[in-house]
């Protein structure tokens, strides 16, 4: 009987060969895909503007910290919102690189204030895509796009080679010439000056640390000067006569040495004294801010009432100028009183004046009743002016003349024998009455002599 002999399965080369030619396939996807991304893991995807996308390509790193925390999926171009830029991009550049980058679950949730900055990564021009966390409560949302603004603009290797011209070589040969003759032979100066720098750099720490702070906001300093510079370049020529005659100023200032000296030595003191006057010149001054603030709708105001003010102004200047002549007619009054109050006559005429009051009280208390309820004094006054004003040769004469009426009736108005008020006798229509030569009889309607208050 035949025994047939079993072989084993790494005994064929075919199924060998199929095996390790698997193996290199899987091997090489895995690879692609590892390049291209993250393979077969969740990521968090977001988006990011920046300056340009010179030499980045899909499937570069993205770092963080040095570690590598995703990958470059895919570079577009884009326009950047006008007046938004990245730091160290100039305001002219709008033609930007929006890039969608997938990061590891990991790193989820970044800072709203996150920034990028494309960095090389070789001298051959590779480069990554790094990100620095921010300190922001708000997160970014998967899909969120990181502004320009929280971009920087990095220096490329060409752009640093280019400033390498030859005038920048002259410059630089020139400047090295330069320094070469200013420290040759001064070794010892320059030993006294690094000595002598030490307290200075001691004491200018709190300075940088105060430039460094964020409350400084010196970023925002060249760019006002930048504007500054701006506003001046249209007067260039008065400021280069400014600088000319400063060179005046200093001529003069060097005859008399002198004066010069003792201006120098007092004006650390005054610097010591302003220090020290600062420190309690500050809770004044944040008063006055306070102040200022607080009379800005004051300010507003006036401005709107300036017009009345001025017509006000304009108005009262005249009377103003008018106002003197009244002061002086109103001190000869006060001096022409005091006169009068020394007076000793001025006494006795006031006692006089007082017995006056009291003879004619009486007739005051009996007479103006009639004046204020009747009037009397104004009816008579008031006719008493034409009384005597009839022309005639020599002079006036009297032109009123008394109408009394009937002279048969009894008790009529001019009798001064009547035991009663004319009236019309009983019996008679008032109206159509007469006496016998035919003249209407009279009625008197109100109490003769009556009193002015009967209450």
């Amino acid at each position: 009987m035949t025994r047939q002999t079993r072989q084993s399965l790494v005994a064929s080369p075919v199924l060998v060969g199929a095996v390790t030619v698997l193996t290199a396939l899987i091997a090489v996807f895995l690879a692609y895909n590892a390049n291209a991304g993250l393979p077969f893991v969740p990521t968090y995807d977001l988006k990011a503007e920046i300056p340009g996308g010179s030499n980045l390509v899909q499937g570069n790193e993205v770092r963080m910290g040095g570690f590598r925390v995703g990958a470059v999926e895919r570079i577009l171009p884009g326009v950047a919102e006008p007046g938004e830029r990245a730091k160290g991009q100039s305001s002219e550049q709008r033609a930007i690189s929006v890039i969608d980058i997938k990061l590891d679950k990991r790193v989820e949730p970044l800072a709203k204030d996150v920034r990028v900055q494309i960095r090389p990564r070789s001298a051959l021009g590779l480069k990554y895509v790094t990100i620095t966390p921010g300190r922001d409560s708000e997160k970014l949302k998967p899909g969120a796009t990181i502004p320009l603004a929280q971009s920087m603009k990095p220096i490329e290797i060409d752009e640093f080679f280019n400033i390498q011209n030859d005038e920048f070589r002259r410059n630089s040969r020139t400047v090295l010439e330069g320094y070469g003759t200013a420290l040759s032979g001064r070794g010892t100066g320059i030993n006294e000056v690094i000595r002598d720098a030490v307290p200075l750099f001691q004491k200018v720490e709190p300075v940088f640390r105060n430039l460094s702070s964020e409350r400084t906001e010196l970023d925002n300093f060249f760019p006002q000067l930048a504007r500054t510079s701006g506003q001046i370049a249209p007067v260039a020529r008065t400021y280069a006569r400014l600088f000319k005659n400063i060179g005046t100023t200093f001529e003069a200032l060097s005859r008399n040495p002198d004066s010069l000296r003792d201006t120098i030595t007092e004006l650390r003191p005054t610097l010591d004294a302003g220090i020290s006057s600062f420190k309690v010149q500050r809770p004044f001054l944040r008063d006055t801010a306070e102040l200022s603030r607080r009379l800005r709708p004051v300010a507003v105001e006036i401005e709107r009432s300036l017009p009345l003010v001025a017509d006000a102004f304009e108005v009262g200047a005249p009377v103003q100028a008018r106002v003197p002549i009244l002061y002086r007619n109103t001190e000869n009054v006060f001096n022409a009183l005091e006169d009068l109050a020394s007076n000793p006559r001025t006494l006795m005429g006031l006692r006089d004046l007082h017995r006056t009051l009291e003879v004619a009280t009486p007739l005051v208390e009996y007479v103006a009743p009639y004046q204020t309820v009747c009037n009397y004094a104004t009816y008579w006054l008031t006719g008493l002016s034409e009384h005597v004003s009839e022309i005639v040769p020599g002079g006036t004469a009297q032109r009123s003349l008394s109408k009394t009426g009937n002279n048969t009736q009894d008790n009529r108005v001019n009798s001064s024998e009547a035991d009663r008020p004319v009236d019309v006798p009983q019996g008679q229509d008032p109206k159509t009455a007469t006496d016998p030569s035919g003249a209407d009889l009279q009625a008197l309607h109100g109490g003769a002599y009556g009193k002015a208050i009967d209450a």
